[in-house]
């Protein structure tokens, strides 16, 4: 079979070293390979320029655009506004949030078949109209996906999902971004992104024993911290990033997103050659190695990264330990040998209730073997496994492969649980099997995020993040003060035993195989498919185009919500139950904030309605304004919108009313996406003027008559005692997000492009 999309890709490759050169006529410096990933992929609505980290917005050309069922529905609901009769670049729909986990592979896909029938068909009738690859549900999970099939050194990609950057295991610059951004480079329009700074990671050293790809993340995670990446893109290089295999570096760069990064990349080499040709793209492998030189960064970038990089980690992978991070965030970082005190000095939970591997971020071969041989060395040890342990495998082609090798079977014989293909527990898609709902308790999981409620709805579970071989190991022992480098267990017979390290191979020696990978290839004329959706359903619904916010609309407005703490898009949009609406965007509306704190009486989902005069339901509130004409205002901390590039975080305070996020700091994706909906997004200038701020005020917002680049707006609080305040809010809007406000939205903007 001939790779996808394989004449874009020896076009680009055959282009590549010219557009490099060009660039570096106007740059003048070595380059990095962000640098030439990006400059190689301007859109002509940016010329040739030695454009500004951090200052300067920029216009690209993705190569290509790839959806999750759970996004895709309200990307594609967009799509279908603008007038297009085909995407203008390959895009692709993979169906893998949808599928609750339960009770094993074969009962949940059945089940989810039948209760997302509407939705899948759908996706099905809208991608084989506007030429989009469906992978079908059970295929796999959308990053793993494509990183078997699509992925390619030195390309450009976005997807709708913030594990995008997955990708980069390949040598891509792959982002995560809404899904109003993804309509705009299907409608052939150029993607703007702030040019983004660069942090260069140089690796030394080898990995061996216990440590994995894994515990490099877990361990920049813990140096950069959650925000700490924002508005850079991490470039891995130095002999360590060599020695790792590509499916390895695909892990660091998926979890890369937990640091806020934009996105991160490694450059070509040996693993990526050897996984293109494993994976059937030998083509993509020899036109790649021919131009080797130019899909890496320049050798003096990396012998002085200081010179090219804005800031540098150096980690020696022969040093790090394995890493446990958690509770609650991603960066909460322990090295294993200070985990077991970590978890007395803090009172977690020492049973380990479940175990769980896989997900996008660590469901390689090379994952899976290694993490078998564990539980191998279990079953020939006599030990039982104390904890209960799933595996979900991140593609058809990896599952068929796995279980044809025996691994599968090596789970199966200790006691473990293959789930479907497909995200699962990881984005809360689980039905978990326990006696209290609420009780206080330990999880591990190789997943790459462990906000609160996020697996099981429950904010007493304490979910850790490690990599799948400590996972494994962890849930052999069932407790959570277990060190397998240097704990002995006692076995079946009374005896005491000790796990040797992990042992796996990279790549199947057999080959990859599967019998039916998923894909169905669309129809190369779609003018005579009708894509329906009926009017009465629950799970879908036609969009009407936001209106342009006015002046008048924002004086007098009222406070919707002052959002305490930590604010990520699973608190203002939550998953779990809720993906069965990402098609219907009034009834998702219902849940939107529920599971934000309220800074004036520190609870969930209950807010001050002064025209009912009543604590209310966050929605049920906004409803409420909405119908009476009122505008409202949220106010938020820092990263406010972390996590998730879930566009209806924007979407629904859009709908019910929300004219203005003013918070501390944005995370990326969810600034950009409430740009892309119309709304203003803006910080304060001095954070501390967010105590000011009171439950019963009327809020105006000065200046948007006047709303232009670099010129801040103005707030005043109108306090119930008669006094005021007022103080400057900051934006970031250039003169085409600007323009989008003005329409009401991106998509109207291109509607009206479009002569719609």
């Amino acid at each position: 079979m001939m790779p996808f999309d394989i004449d874009m890709i020896r076009a680009f490759y055959k282009a590549l070293p010219g557009r490099i050169a060009d660039a570096r006529k106007v740059l003048n410096r070595p380059m990095t390979l962000t640098e030439k990933i990006l400059f190689s992929h301007l859109h002509e609505d940016s010329p040739l320029a030695d454009h500004g980290r951090g200052k300067d917005y920029v216009f690209f050309a993705p190569d290509r655009v790839a959806m999750q069922d759970a996004t895709a529905q309200m990307a594609l609901l967009q799509f279908m506004m603008c007038g297009r009769d085909k995407t203008a670049v390959p895009s692709t729909v993979h169906c893998d949030h949808l599928i609750q986990a339960e009770v094993g592979a074969t009962a949940d896909l059945k089940n989810a078949l039948n209760i997302n029938s509407e939705v899948y068909d759908f996706l099905s009738s809208v991608s084989n109209k506007y030429g989009i690859g469906f992978w079908k549900p059970g295929a796999g999970i959308i990053h793993q996906i494509v990183l078997e099939n699509y992925a390619f050194p030195g390309g450009m990609m976005i997807g709708t999902d913030s594990h995008t950057p997955n990708a980069g295991g390949l040598g891509m610059v792959a982002i995560g971004v809404g899904g109003a951004d993804a309509v705009d480079v299907m409608a052939g329009m150029g993607w703007e992104l702030k040019m983004p700074k660069l942090i260069g990671v140089h690796l030394t050293g080898q990995l061996s024993g216990w440590t994995s790809s894994k515990d490099v993340i877990l361990k920049v995670a813990g140096i950069l911290t959650v925000k700490g990446g924002t508005g850079a893109i991490v470039e891995y290089f130095g002999e360590g990033a060599r020695s790792l295999s590509c499916t390895g570096k695909g892990t660091i760069c998926n979890m890369g997103a937990e640091i806020g990064a934009t996105t991160s990349t490694f450059g070509y080499d040996e693993s990526m050659d050897r996984y293109l040709r494993a994976t059937g793209r030998a083509e993509v492998a020899d036109l790649a190695t021919a131009i080797g030189e130019h899909l890496t960064g320049d050798e003096a970038c990396y012998a002085n990264p200081e010179d090219y990089f804005d800031q540098v980690i150096h980690i020696d992978l022969s040093t790090l330990e394995p890493h446990i991070n958690g509770p609650y965030t991603p960066d909460l970082a322990w090295p294993i040998s200070k985990f077991a005190e970590a978890v007395k000095e803090n009172g977690y939970p020492e049973k380990l209730e479940v175990g769980l591997i896989g997900s996008c971020t660590n469901s390689s071969y090379e994952d899976l073997d290694r993490a078998a041989s564990l539980a191998k060395q279990a079953v020939a040890k006599k030990l039982k496994v104390k904890s209960e342990f799933t595996v979900t495998p991140g593609s058809e082609q990896i599952r068929f492969t796995v279980d044809r090798d025996g691994q599968l079977a090596d789970f199966e014989k200790m006691g473990g649980v293959v789930l479907a293909n497909a995200c699962g527990p990881c984005i809360g898609q689980w039905a978990r099997h326990t006696d209290d709902p609420n009780r206080a308790n330990s999880i591990i999981t190789s997943f790459n995020r462990n906000f609160s409620k996020r697996n099981d709805g429950n904010p007493q579970t304490r979910a850790f993040v490690a990599s799948p071989e400590i996972v494994t190991a962890m849930a052999i022992a069932g407790e959570m003060t277990f060190n397998p480098l240097t704990d002995e267990l006692i076995n079946e017979d009374g005896q005491k035993v000790k796990l040797d390290p992990p042992t796996g191979v990279e790549l199947p020696p057999q080959g990859f195989a599967v019998d039916d990978p998923g894909f169905e290839a669309p129809a190369k004329d779609g003018s005579n498919i009708d894509v329906k959706v009926d009017a009465k359903s629950d799970r879908l619904q036609l969009l009407t185009p936001f209106d342009p916010i006015t002046q008048d609309q924002l004086r007098g407005m009222r406070l919707l919500i002052k959002a305490k703490g930590k604010c990520t898009t699973d608190h203002i949009s939550m998953a779990g139950p809720w993906l069965k609406f990402r098609g219907h965007l009034e009834n998702i509306s219902n849940n939107c904030f529920i599971g934000a704190i309220n800074y004036f009486n520190d609870e969930m989902n209950k807010v001050l309605n002064l025209e009912s005069g009543e604590y209310l339901p966050v929605p049920e509130s906004g409803k409420l304004y909405k119908s009476k004409g009122i505008s409202t205002v949220v106010f938020g901390e820092e990263n406010y919108g972390e996590g998730s590039s879930r566009e209806h975080a924007a979407m629904e305070p859009r709908f019910l009313g929300v004219k203005a996020v003013i918070v501390k700091s944005f995370a990326r994706i969810h600034q950009t996406n409430l740009k892309k909906q119309g709304m203003l997004a803006l910080t304060f200038v001095n954070p501390d003027d967010y105590e000011k701020v009171r439950q019963d005020d009327l809020i105006d917002i000065e200046g948007f008559d006047h709303f232009t680049p670099g010129k801040n707006l103005t707030v005043v609080l109108h306090h119930a005692d008669g006094t005021s305040d007022r103080f400057e809010v900051e934006h970031t809007y250039n003169k085409a997000q600007i323009a989008w406000v003005n329409a009401g939205s991106a998509l109207n903007k291109i509607r009206k492009d479009m002569g719609i």
